[in-house]
């Protein structure tokens, strides 16, 4: 049951929530700010280096190269110190990736 719950607020964190800090923040352009949250899903990626590729019992904050802290204080840097509203974009949507990522591992702490 927690894990069904688990998976529900994971992917609504990841799909629908985006989209309404899209509509919040970026209103004159929130389909295209949404659009480019979704893409910073892409980070992802770096799931295929590991091994098992897929661990449900594995936290992917600090264990994936893009989801190092190292990578993270580099998302938060691309928010404070760019001027680009695309770039803002992109960091806002990958520091959110990682606070969902990061939520998962609360999860685990709970049902362990």
């Amino acid at each position: 049951m927690l894990y069904a719950l688990q998976q529900i607020v994971h992917y609504s964190l990841h799909l629908a929530f985006p989209g309404v800090i899209s509509w919040l923040f970026f209103k004159e352009c929130w389909k295209k700010a949404w659009l480019i949250m979704l893409l910073t899903m892409l980070v992802d990626m770096d799931h295929l280096v590991a091994d098992p590729m897929f661990d449900p019992t594995r936290c992917s904050i600090g264990f994936h190269p893009l989801h190092s802290y190292y990578a993270i204080f580099v998302y938060f840097l691309f928010f404070f110190f760019s001027r680009a509203k695309t770039i803002k974009i992109v960091s806002i949507g990958l520091l959110f990736h990682m606070f969902t990522d990061y939520q998962d591992c609360l999860w685990m702490k709970l049902t362990s």
